[in-house]
């Protein structure tokens, strides 16, 4: 079963490198066919096996020879080793499919906020729709408790803080972020997205000045944060609860 879930995971990878490359051209994402970006070739089935067509095709295209973005094979490995851990956690629930169709628009997300400094606002609609499907249904088939406050509560005061951050930075932070860590909000509820938060800051702070320290980045160079907060919500989801009760029994009842 767990083969089956990280083929899974990779074939999905593929569409989401569609979806990476077309979304911000605004092209659509299911005509035309995948084809190579460069000669506009149109791929074959076998050119479209998630991470082995890279390793036979040695990273080049089959018709043109132009090489072909790491980011293909590391986004259809990164995404099925994602569905295997959210597997290992939920089994084959709700919240594993509620969590891997997440966890993959957030791939989308990180990939294009990491070049083009834009979160779309329909990712973030559809993280919202989602969230609100996925609570109501949890009622539904499990009787549990909406606890719609908690949601909005979540919702409202993360995107309350990063409002607040884009005021004072003037403009550091965009509104992408407000709106990503909104809906990431509502999703979580109110204590385990300020944890989101709180790691969001401190990956922020320590890759930033790991890549000032190498010269990867200069001072003045942008740097987007949607990257830091998609990484902060899967620590969230898959560890979160392990570092609340850490936190509680370290520094709240010494």
């Amino acid at each position: 079963m767990f083969i089956l879930i990280f083929l899974l995971g990779t074939i999905i990878g593929s569409f989401l490198n569609v979806c990476i490359y077309r979304i911000p051209k605004d092209q659509s994402i299911c005509y035309p066919p995948s084809h190579c970006p460069y000669c506009s070739a149109p791929l074959k089935w076998y050119n479209l096996i998630p991470i082995i067509s890279f390793l036979v095709q040695r990273g080049r295209c089959g018709y043109c020879g132009e090489r072909i973005s790491l980011q293909y094979p590391i986004v259809e490995t990164f995404n099925g080793v994602l569905y295997l851990i959210l597997f290992n956690k939920f089994g084959l629930s709700l919240d594993f499919i509620f969590y891997s169709i997440v966890f993959s628009i957030l791939l989308i997300i990180f990939f294009i906020d990491l070049y083009y400094q834009i979160i779309p606002n329909g990712l973030n609609i559809l993280i919202l729709i989602l969230g609100v499907i996925y609570k109501f249904l949890q009622f539904i088939l499990y009787n549990k408790p909406i606890e719609l406050l908690n949601s909005l509560l979540g919702l409202i005061i993360s995107s309350g803080v990063f409002f607040l951050i884009i005021i004072i930075s003037k403009g550091g932070m965009g509104g992408g972020d407000m709106k990503l860590i909104g809906v990431l909000g509502f999703v979580l509820g109110l204590k385990k997205i300020a944890l989101t938060i709180f790691l969001s800051f401190i990956l922020g702070a320590i890759i930033s000045i790991f890549l000032l320290l190498f010269k990867i980045k200069g001072r003045r160079d942008p740097i987007p944060f949607g990257p830091f907060i998609c990484l902060a919500f899967m620590i969230t989801i898959f560890w979160g609860d392990n570092i609340i009760i850490w936190y509680i029994n370290r520094f709240l009842l010494r």
